[in-house]
């Protein structure tokens, strides 16, 4: 349920990406009963008519047998309650390694084969700046989830190699910004005496330099975009 601006748009985004894809895989936990949340999914799905829908029961390791045919079951009900037909329900569990080969072994016959979509080699579309920036994001949210869980966004400002460098030994200067919401929020990201903020950029120069295969200096700044969430202006700056 969006509660922000940003929240409404990440929905608009979703709904766009169901009218594109070929099948829908909608994930429940083994050890959660259905709440009015699944419920709404289900219903939005159910609009969907020609695409494939599939229930993948995840966490089955947290459940007995008994628990899992119950919610299996409620599953399967509330799918013919609301007029929607399941493809597959499918119970998995990625931890011990249970059923995960037979969900693909499902999945890939509901999917057309089609030309190319990249050039060979290529691994994703987004260039490369947004891909830096999600690897700062990610390294900024570990621990902080519960805390900030939205409130962060990452802008890569610059990219550019070091000049007067050997062809040898070059290095790649990034510069970024970390935006969080409210002033509160800087001493979460920063740490005590700066010790968060230089984890984070050590965990995510890491990743950089693999995905781009050089040597990276970055540098990390923090700032606060007040709200950004629900300003259409800073949202449009910080790329939503």
């Amino acid at each position: 349920k969006p509660r922000t601006l940003l929240g409404e748009r990440l929905n608009d985004v979703v709904r766009t990406t169901w009218a594109e894809v070929d099948v829908i895989g909608f994930c429940l936990p083994a050890n959660e009963k259905l709440g009015p949340g699944d419920r709404f999914i289900i219903k939005e799905l159910a609009g969907i008519r020609k695409t494939p829908k599939v229930a993948v029961i995840t966490k089955t390791d947290l459940v007995d047998s008994k628990t899992l045919a119950e919610q299996l079951i409620a599953i399967d009900q509330l799918g013919k309650e609301i007029g929607m037909e399941w493809a597959q329900i499918v119970p998995v569990s990625a931890v011990g390694d249970q059923q995960v080969g037979l969900l693909a072994d499902l999945l890939i016959p509901m999917l057309p084969e089609s030309p190319p979509l990249y050039p060979e080699g290529d691994l994703t579309d987004e260039p490369e700046q947004i891909m830096v920036a999600e690897l700062i994001r990610e390294a900024a949210l570990e621990g902080v989830r519960d805390e900030l869980p939205h409130s962060i966004a990452v802008v890569v400002e610059e990219m550019i190699p070091r000049e007067d460098r050997p062809a040898d030994r070059p290095l790649l200067d990034i510069h970024a910004n970390v935006y969080i919401e409210r002033p509160s929020q800087k001493g979460i990201i920063i740490g005590p005496k700066g010790k968060r903020l230089k984890e984070v950029g050590t965990k995510s120069r890491k990743h950089i330099e693999a995905l781009l295969g050089t040597p990276v200096f970055l540098d990390l700044h923090v700032k606060v975009a007040k709200d950004w969430q629900r300003d259409p202006k800073q949202l449009r700056k910080l790329g939503f």
